[in-house]
């Protein structure tokens, strides 16, 4: 919104002259601003800093929360927008400070675990690989990761529904909703080895010939083994965490927003309608979508 480049300015200027930050620690705090900024562009609210209100800004921390953020990432950007309206109130922009009383995130129902890349690699490098299943795992984990998937999404993934020359998959949601997803290299190149290598060789039953991912009676997987493959993986690489695989989709979106994605493009690719209305998100092109998963997601 064009209404807060002047504030956003004087900000930045603050910062650099009076408080004399690095370039890298600006950049932060202007991140944290802009992010609250989206929030407003998402919901369709036109309003100027010296208008924001405690309740914006606790409405804004649920969303982000609802997100899939971490408990450090919400309190820096909390950190972050405390800085703003100091500033704002130093200069006698405000007279009241909205963030006066906000607290470190203790909202919502606790998130489940989100995984750091290192202990996805750990995850993905402890399939055995010399095993058909070994391969199909592998390719399970890479989707998961790679797309944002539900477990129920994952496991009535189409063939049919692979659009790999276009660089997206589409998938039923809740509510019988689809949705298109962009998919990175490295989730497209193993889905590709896997069925080109293993799946080619299973017998498949009938009614699942257009079905992704099958067991080696070929039959669809079922969620609980999608859960129990995770399961054996985590105590393999003795990772203490509570996993599941909900716990990939929230890494998903978590490396994609604290990455610097566009919090509009990951609701839509995480089809989430909780936050808000799904009209929101018509004006956001696939290129758009596409190009937020090439430029920010660590495998794509």
């Amino acid at each position: 919104m064009k209404d807060w480049d002047p504030y956003i300015r004087g900000f930045k200027a603050f910062l650099q002259l009076e408080k004399s930050l690095s370039a890298n620690s600006v950049d932060a705090y202007l991140h944290d601003v802009a992010k609250l900024i989206q929030y407003f562009e998402v919901l369709g609210i036109s309003i100027n800093p010296e208008k924001v209100q405690s309740d914006h800004l606790k409405g804004f921390l649920k969303w982000i929360n609802e997100l899939g953020m971490t408990s450090t990432s919400q309190s820096r950007i909390i950190s972050g927008l405390k800085g703003f309206y100091k500033y704002l109130l130093l200069e006698n922009i405000i007279q009241a400070d909205p963030t006066e009383l906000l607290e470190s995130p203790k909202i919502g129902r606790k998130l489940p675990s989100t995984l750091s890349i290192p202990e996805i690699n750990d995850l993905i490098n402890a399939i055995d690989l010399s095993t058909p299943e070994g391969e199909r795992n592998r390719t399970i984990l890479e989707t998961l990761y790679g797309c944002g998937l539900r477990v129920s999404e994952l496991v009535n993934l189409r063939i049919s529904n692979l659009f790999f020359n276009e660089g997206f998959i589409k998938v039923t949601g809740k509510g019988n909703k689809e949705r298109l997803i962009p998919i990175g290299t490295v989730a497209m190149k193993q889905i590709r080895i896997y069925l080109s290598t293993v799946r080619i060789h299973i017998p498949v039953k009938k009614g699942h010939e257009d079905i992704v991912f099958l067991n080696r009676r070929g039959s669809r997987l079922s969620r609980v083994m999608i859960f129990t493959i995770i399961k054996q993986l985590a105590i393999k690489t003795g990772l203490k965490k509570q996993i599941s695989p909900h716990t990939f989709r929230h890494s998903f979106a978590t490396h994609l927003v604290e990455g610097g994605a566009d919090l509009r493009a990951v609701q839509e690719m995480l089809g989430h309608e909780s936050i808000t209305t799904t009209e929101i998100y018509t004006h956001l092109d696939r290129d758009y979508l596409r190009s937020a998963i090439i430029q920010y997601h660590p495998r794509a």
